[in-house]
């Protein structure tokens, strides 16, 4: 009997063990799209020692542990960690160059341990940049212990009060008569209304409360933060009484109200830093229970914004408005550290996304894949926060490799003189003008000299308005050095974006082609399609992207810009690429710059799909998509696309003006004094349409009109290849228009007369494949030849297989 009973217990308990020891199996399912990844990648290169690691977070696990192997396996360890508390970890001290495989394993609730990880190998560059994460206490005990903490530290007060008086005197008095407007006229500080019940959400009624709700808290806090601070340098006692009653009356607000973060983050993000900083400012005129109130409502908001956060922010970063909101709850911490209990865990986490997780819409090249428009307005933003880092913390962001390299993106998409800042939203009408405080500031930080040529090109320095300005304004000079040495144009590999100039220096005397072949997809604000590209030629935008957002989200937001047939690209069977999404992505396959001529290629047939049942189904097995730049003067774009089914093609171009279209080889772009006459060679027989309505338009506010010409092709075919020639110029300057195209057994030969000569481009049909025409020879990829009048060649390139 009693074996029975011993017999039976077991068989109950074994379920449960089962039960638990699958619990603690770790998961280890490869990342998916819009996920962070397990980094450092298997076979990958750091440009930071140590990297930051990260893998995939999974609930049932209390902590894990971190094994560092030296060379390709755990007999000797480089680093070892444990109680990791989240899914990221950036270890204290720097490792050496050289080789190393990293695991990692979960402790459960009751100290159990699961499986070791798969083990992943990587490489650190013998150039890597120093950026080790110190421990927790140590970051922590950095913070100062007193007033003021955000932006300066205590012991910083007598050097700018005495630059106040002295060498920013001009500056501070600027800040001393916003002061005083601000006395004569307070902003309001009656708590904002929430929508009533009868608002459609994304309707221009509730668009005029969501935004102006925002625009309502910045001036209330951002007041009050000016005031305090003028004072902190200027003892007038004045501007701190009103910042002490600015501040007191909104933290009177329903922190889960219409300004709370998850209610409206528009207006509840600037009002968590902006409170955050008249608080540290101000602290010392608040009684002990005024100071209570400020951290009772700060603990609320700041609880909110750390659980929406914290740790699936660490996982998955991508969603766009949580890519400031972390480094906003950083400065809550901060500011509050030692007064909220949670705020510790509050700036740990803005450290640790930091040093593991950001940036995310980047590469180390310097590139930003949501366009130049959310480029700087989140990297303005962030620069708010390496600021706070490197006075509380001692922690230098401009020493990752995105950051040293950033100021080359606007430099190359947008020389002096630009409008128009490339693909993404936003970016249509921005001028190189509107990048000058941003690069300003990165001129600074990273003591760049060509990025400090690109500012004082557009009219010198321009520092950010308000306090911050002031505390930049103490940053020595950098001396300016125009990039002449640079190559024209560069690639933004980790992107996919390419830009192609004649000339780097200045944009009234350049020719541009602006191409993006993306991993990171459609996704967020950077949702152009892939492959596309623009033309920009003499101060003139010639091939555009087209649309103006309404509202993020509308139907024209949605069906038309985040749609294939607002770009200059490819639709098949109607369809464009998947909209707004990680999966429809490109590829760059090659790159090549030379004096004069650029080549660029990039694979797009993944980004075409269809869903049926559940499942997304191919639509192209290819799309790549070729360009011959021969600056200034010639752009050859080459395009083969193999279908899974026989299918129409829709070529696409937009213009701001109507194009002239007589035959599709006589085809006019104007854009003011400037034109591009366009030829497509093959296929033949393309029917043409052209419009200026969009499908849908947008809202009646918007008066915005261009023009979209459609070639398709007359019948259904499963591969199409289109060869365009596009040739920019001054209007009334004479430009030869002869071209011929020669098909032969393995691809197509293009001799295309030039202004000084001509150039000849070899099309193999596929990789690997040699031909011979007009006097070049392939080696199995595209060649290029630029001849002289003589017919010698000052140029030849050949692609790689």
């Amino acid at each position: 009997m009693r074996h029975s009973i011993h017999w039976i217990v077991l068989l109950l308990l074994l379920p449960c063990g089962i039960h638990a020891q699958r619990q603690l199996r770790l998961n280890e399912a490869p990342a998916r799209a819009g996920e962070w990844g397990y980094r450092p990648a298997a076979d990958s290169v750091s440009a930071v020692t140590p990297p930051g690691f990260c893998w995939r977070l999974q609930k049932s696990i209390a902590s894990y542990e971190l094994e560092v192997g030296k060379g390709r396996s755990f007999r000797s360890l480089a680093y070892r960690a444990e109680g990791i508390g989240w899914n990221v970890h950036c270890p204290p001290k720097t490792l050496p160059a050289g080789t190393y495989t990293w695991r990692y394993r979960g402790v459960g609730k009751r100290g159990k341990k699961t499986n070791w990880s798969r083990p992943r190998t990587f490489s650190i560059a013998p150039d890597a940049t120093a950026l080790p994460l110190p421990e927790k206490a140590e970051l922590l005990a950095r913070v100062p212990r007193t007033h003021p903490r955000l932006f300066l530290r205590p012991e910083d007060l007598p050097r700018l009060r005495e630059l106040a008086r002295g060498a920013l005197k001009k500056q501070f008095g600027r800040l001393e008569k916003r002061c005083e407007r601000l006395q004569k006229n307070p902003p309001p500080t009656r708590e904002p209304r929430k929508y009533p019940a009868t608002a459609v959400r994304l309707s221009e009624a509730w668009r005029k409360i969501w935004w102006g709700n925002r625009v309502y808290t910045i001036k209330a806090l951002d007041g009050a933060a000016t005031l305090a601070f003028v004072r902190l340098l200027g003892g007038k006692e004045a501007f701190g009484e009103l910042a002490r009653r600015i501040l007191l009356e909104c933290a009177r607000w329903d922190p889960r109200g219409s300004t709370g973060y998850r209610y409206n983050d528009e207006a509840g993000m600037p009002y968590a830093y902006h409170f955050s900083r008249a608080y540290t400012f101000v602290h010392d005129l608040l009684t002990e229970e005024e100071r209570k109130l400020c951290r009772r409502v700060m603990a609320v908001r700041g609880r909110e914004m750390f659980r929406h956060l914290c740790p699936r922010h660490l996982w998955k970063p991508y969603a766009s408005h949580s890519n400031r909101a972390w480094h906003f709850l950083g400065e809550v911490g901060i500011a509050f550290l030692g007064e909220i209990p949670e705020a510790e865990e509050w700036v740990w986490f803005a450290a640790n996304v930091f040093a593991c997780a950001y940036p995310v819409w980047s590469d180390d090249d310097g590139g930003w894949h949501e366009g130049s428009a959310y480029w700087h307005s989140y990297l303005g933003r962030f620069t708010w926060w390496a600021d706070v880092m490197l006075a509380a913390l001692d922690l230098d962001a401009f020493r990752k490799p995105f950051f040293s390299r950033a100021g080359y993106y606007p430099l190359y998409l947008m020389p002096p003189g630009k409008v128009g800042g490339g693909l993404g939203d936003l970016c249509a009408r921005r001028r190189a003008r509107d990048n000058v405080p941003l690069v300003t500031t990165f001129a600074a930080q990273a003591g760049n000299p060509h990025w400090q040529w690109y500012v004082e090109q557009l009219g010198g320095p321009r520092l950010e308005r308000g306090f911050i300005g002031f505390l930049r304004g103490s940053r020595p000079a950098v001396k300016a050095e125009a990039p002449r040495a640079l190559p024209a144009s560069r690639l933004f590999r980790g992107t996919g974006q390419a830009v192609l100039n004649s000339n780097l220096l200045d944009a009234n005397a350049c020719v541009q082609v602006v191409f993006k072949s993306s991993p990171f997809g459609s996704y967020s604000h950077g949702y152009e399609a892939q492959n596309a590209f623009l033309l920009w030629a003499y101060g003139e935008r010639l091939l555009i992207r087209t649309g103006r957002r309404d509202m993020y989200g509308s139907e024209h937001h949605r069906r038309w810009m985040w749609s294939t047939r607002s770009v200059n690209s490819i639709t098949v069977n109607g369809r464009g690429q998947v909209p707004r999404s990680s999966r429809a992505r490109g590829e760059i396959l090659a790159f090549e710059t030379r004096p004069r001529v650029d080549v660029v290629a990039g694979e797009a047939g993944g980004a075409y799909l269809r869903h049926e049942r559940g499942k997304a189904h191919r639509i192209l097995d290819r799309f790549t998509r070729t360009i011959v730049f021969v600056k200034p003067e010639l752009i050859l774009v080459f395009d083969r696309l193999v279908a899974r089914e026989p299918s129409t093609f829709t070529y696409w171009l937009h213009a701001v003006n109507r194009i002239e279209v007589k035959d599709q080889a006589n085809i006019r772009v104007r854009a003011g004094k400037v034109v591009c006459d366009a030829l497509i060679l093959t296929p033949e027989n393309l029917v043409f349409t052209q419009t200026d309505q969009y499908d849908p338009n947008p809202r009646p506010r918007i008066k915005l009109r261009e023009w979209h010409l459609s070639g398709r092709t007359p019948e259904k075919r499963k591969t199409v290849e289109f060869v365009a020639l596009f040739r920019p110029h001054r209007v009334g300057e004479a430009v030869p228009r002869e071209a011929q195209l020669k098909r032969m057994p393995g691809g197509r030969a293009l001799r295309a007369r030039l202004t000084g000569g001509e150039a000849v481009v070899l099309l193999p049909e596929r990789e690997g494949v040699a031909i011979r025409a007009f006097g070049l020879e392939s080696r199995g990829g595209l060649s290029v030849q630029v001849r002289d009048r003589t017919g010698e060649a000052v140029e030849t390139l050949h692609l790689a297989r």
